[in-house]
């Protein structure tokens, strides 16, 4: 078995250690199985970007284009200003 050595933040390591031990791994044991995961997926196993700032795609306003889209669908009455203020 080979043996891999990388820096890490110390508080780093020790907020990673609590909680994988919460959830009842050892901190080598959570970085295999991050690797093996990368490796079925042929790359990072989630998404890597800046928060989003636009508010156009918060949870919120989806769930409202969501709500709207299935009002439309279903042939209800949409008024205007219910589409733009939400």
């Amino acid at each position: 078995m080979a043996q891999v050595n990388i820096r890490i933040d110390d508080a780093l390591k020790e907020e990673g250690e609590r909680l994988f031990g919460e959830l009842g791994l050892n901190f080598s044991t959570a970085v295999s199985i991050f690797v093996r995961q990368s490796v079925r997926e042929g790359g990072i196993p989630f998404v890597i970007k800046l928060q989003d700032t636009d508010p156009f795609y918060s949870e919120g306003n989806i769930r409202h284009l969501l709500k709207v889209k299935a009002d439309v669908d279903a042939g209800r009455n949409i008024v205007i200003r219910d589409l733009i203020e939400g």
